[in-house]
């Protein structure tokens, strides 16, 4: 049984640990939080005896083989450096960092210290997700895809009340294309690999930060046409379209539904099964890894270029972090 502690005391926290233990490869050992009441009403959920709100000594205690982190953007690097450099092995929420710089600097410390550092992107891991990437050979040349994520976040209206919210300040490293967008932008990766061109508009918030935005990305025959969006909704499905066919995927996220329509019309419906807890299967695949004490290169050169391509839709959009400088 893997020992997990977890940094981060907040809804996505609870969801993923409800993942962890259905796995059945984790015992759930710590809790830290800035506040220490904070800590033991969240441990308490669990029945965790220990709680830290000092991240050093998290760091030191020999009752933790892994961490789970789900603070801020902005800590996501820092955090997961600390705590690796202290032989703990990290799976952090995505984004694993706040720009490319960061990004490549936690992979790099995670091979200096031989621990494993995992990206909790959980798209690629779904069944749906890879029931995509398994039909993506039957549409023949890929010509266009259409890869959308837009959802009025909850916190928009008090940011319109005049409140500065994480979600949309730049001192946590936040905003839509770090947020949502970033699964449009890491499902292009992991289908299509490294774009050859980025183009990329938002529109900006006050704060500083992206409300929603665009991205045109090109690859060899075909581009890729992200849409994200914290300020409205979307009700359109993702489209991959091909030669021979197309196919639709609803929530790709999520992977909720995955729709393959042929030339000439007929369709058929890929979906499968799946965990009510979207986060099971990157739980058991981070627990795979911690077992094996070895990274996934896939995974770890699939969060680098995701960074890569993020930090460079911000710099073009002027979307700047306290971490860039």
């Amino acid at each position: 049984m893997i020992k997990l502690a977890v940094i981060g005391t907040n809804w996505i926290t609870e969801r993923f640990l409800a993942a962890a233990l259905e796995s059945g490869k984790y015992q759930i050992s710590a809790v830290y939080s800035r506040s220490i009441e904070q800590a033991k009403a969240f441990a308490d959920k669990f029945s965790v005896s220990l709680t830290f709100d000092c991240l050093d000594k998290l760091a030191a205690c020999d009752e933790v083989d892994a961490v789970y982190i789900a603070s801020p953007n902005s800590f996501h690097a820092p955090q997961s450096i600390k705590m690796m450099k202290q032989g703990k092995h990290v799976i952090c929420e995505k984004p694993v960092a706040s720009n490319y710089q960061e990004a490549q600097l936690a992979y790099q410390t995670a091979q200096e210290n031989n621990v494993v550092l995992f990206e909790a992107f959980m798209s690629p891991y779904l069944p749906n997700f890879q029931q995509i990437k398994s039909y993506l050979p039957s549409l023949g040349a890929i010509r266009k895809a259409h890869i959308t994520y837009c959802q009025y976040s909850s916190r928009y209206p008090k940011y319109l009340n005049g409140e500065n919210p994480n979600t949309f300040n730049p001192e946590f490293s936040n905003g839509s294309i770090m947020d949502i967008g970033f699964y449009c932008v890491g499902s292009m990766v992991e289908l299509f690999g490294e774009p050859a061109s980025i183009q990329a508009q938002a529109h900006l918030l006050d704060s500083g930060v992206d409300g929603n935005g665009s991205i045109i990305c090109g690859y060899d025959g075909f581009d890729v046409v992200v849409m994200h969006s914290k300020t409205s909704d979307s009700y359109v499905p993702s489209e991959i379209q091909g030669e021979e066919g197309a196919i639709l995927a609803e929530m790709i996220s999520i992977g909720q539904k995955v729709t393959k329509v042929n030339r000439g019309g007929e369709t058929e419906d890929l979906t499968l099964e799946q965990n009510a807890n979207p986060m099971f299967y990157e739980a058991f695949k981070f627990a795979e890894q911690v077992e094996l004490n070895q990274m996934d290169m896939q995974a770890v050169e699939r969060s680098l270029l995701i960074s890569k391509v993020t930090t460079e839709i911000r710099k073009q959009t002027g979307v700047v972090f306290p971490a860039d400088s």
